[in-house]
């Protein structure tokens, strides 16, 4: 979090994401502590500042009910680098699988796109005017010497000409025309390949051996033929990179990364092993092991350069259904020092996040009649039905919270949705008794419930 973000406390956090999240006021309250204390950590100029560890936090809930969303709307909310990885999906080192440090590496991906995105936002406006003038010079080649001598009025001429076409060119009229560039010389990157940990292989410097080969001079280099509109393109696209260095990218991508990146472990249940007769999942409880320096603070090789640990806040979430958090190894349990337990969500949320959240699947489906011209509308006795028979499926079958309600709002719709565009269709108005109608047969056949819910 940049200081750029001091006015965001706590409270502002937490009200920030209760317009997309309805309950778990005390996961949002841990998650929005645990942001603001970032940025009081860079506000501590001494040495003391490299010794406040994060507040790494262990959500336990049930799926559907916010977890993921919480932290996903965390990174939004600070333009954070943010991933989220499934611990199930890895394994110990010399097992198959995934190694736990490309999470780490993953995230610096995550963080060099963004960060290259912003800066390149940055500069478009003076790279376009840049590109626009590297294509008029290719349209109206500045005139020769002998061809100036031989007319006194050729050089006026020529700035006439040269402006009458810079018009048409920035109305868009000479888009189609032919035009014949120079191709820019290689500007940058590196050659990648699958290099083992720990196996001492460092990234090739390809610009370099590129410049060595690729001819430097205009009069050397090939020329290509385009369209105007993707000679623009292809300069706004060499000029940004020629302006914005990739060494001041991967600087600044490191940075947000090392100081306010934000991992998002779930399924961290999936790693819980428990003994069995005195026996013990040896993959599951050696990835703990392998995540514990991770999370504790260790220096990740990436083709970024090192990535230092110490700072990323590491959010982990679980059901936690036949494990308890306190079945993690000891020293994974103390760097998730803050735990909050999310609850199940009931009929009344249900109605809340039906229509509350600005993203809204009422709002959501509302968006999808309109863009084929047809007015979607709920009556509120509707809403309640809906929310009544999510509630329901979830008791009869699987809990997975408010995901129900995205497989029963399409059951409703699903008609509507494949008959759209129709001239017959102008308004659709959702009544109790339509929804009744549409679920509730569904919900009575336990069996085919299952297949459709």
């Amino acid at each position: 979090m940049s200081t750029n973000n001091r006015k965001l406390t706590p409270k502002k956090i937490v009200a920030e994401l209760n317009k997309y999240i309805v309950g778990q006021n005390a996961a949002k309250r841990s998650v929005a502590i645990a942001l603001r204390n970032r940025w009081r950590r860079q506000q501590i100029k001494d040495e003391l500042q490299d010794e406040i560890m994060p507040n790494n936090i262990i959500m336990v809930g049930p799926t559907g009910v916010g977890k993921t969303e919480i932290a996903r709307r965390l990174s939004r909310l600070v333009d954070a680098p943010f991933i989220k990885v499934e611990a199930s999906k890895f394994t110990e080192v010399g097992y198959v699988g995934r190694d736990v440090e490309s999470m780490v590496r993953e995230l610096m991906n995550s963080a060099f796109n963004q960060t290259r995105t912003r800066m390149m936002d940055k500069v478009y406006n003076k790279v376009y005017n840049l590109a626009l003038s590297r294509v008029l010079d290719a349209l109206v080649p500045e005139p020769k010497y002998n061809e100036i001598i031989q007319s006194d009025d050729y050089e006026d001429r020529y700035f006439r000409t040269k402006e009458k076409i810079r018009k048409q060119l920035e109305s868009g009229k000479l888009d189609d025309r032919q035009v014949e560039i120079p191709e820019a010389p290689f500007l940058g990157g590196s050659l990648e390949f699958l290099i083992p940990p720990g196996s001492g292989i460092q990234e090739v410097d390809f610009a370099e051996i590129m410049s060595q080969i690729l001819p430097s001079s205009m009069d050397d280099r090939k020329r290509m033929k385009m369209s105007v509109k993707d000679a623009i393109k292809y300069y706004v696209e060499t000029e940004s990179n020629r302006m914005v260095s990739r060494e001041k990218i991967i600087e600044a991508a490191r940075e947000a990364v090392q100081n306010n990146g934000i991992i998002f472990i779930d399924e961290i249940d999936k790693i819980v092993s428990k003994d069995r007769q005195g026996q013990v999942d040896v993959s599951r409880s050696g990835v703990q092991r392998d995540l514990l320096p991770i999370v504790e603070g260790s220096v990740v090789p990436t083709k970024y350069g090192p990535i230092d640990t110490s700072h990323i806040l590491f959010i982990s979430a679980g059901a936690f259904h036949t494990v308890k958090p306190s079945d993690l190894i000891p020293e994974l349990q103390g760097r998730f020092p803050i735990r909050v337990e999310l609850q199940s969500l009931t009929q009344a949320d249900f109605e809340r996040i039906l229509v509350e959240p600005e993203n809204s699947l009422v709002k959501q489906y509302q968006a999808l009649f309109a863009a084929d011209k047809c007015q979607l509308t709920f009556q509120k006795k509707a809403i309640a039905e809906i929310a009544k028979y999510a509630a329901l499926a979830n008791e009869k079958m699987e809990d997975i919270g408010a995901r129900r309600l995205h497989t029963i709002m399409n059951t409703l719709l699903d008609d509507y949705l494949f008959e759209m565009p129709s001239p017959k269709l102008k308004e659709v108005k959702v009544t109790p008794a339509m929804v009744r109608e549409k679920v509730a047969a569904v919900i009575e056949s336990e069996e085919l419930a299952r297949f459709i819910l």
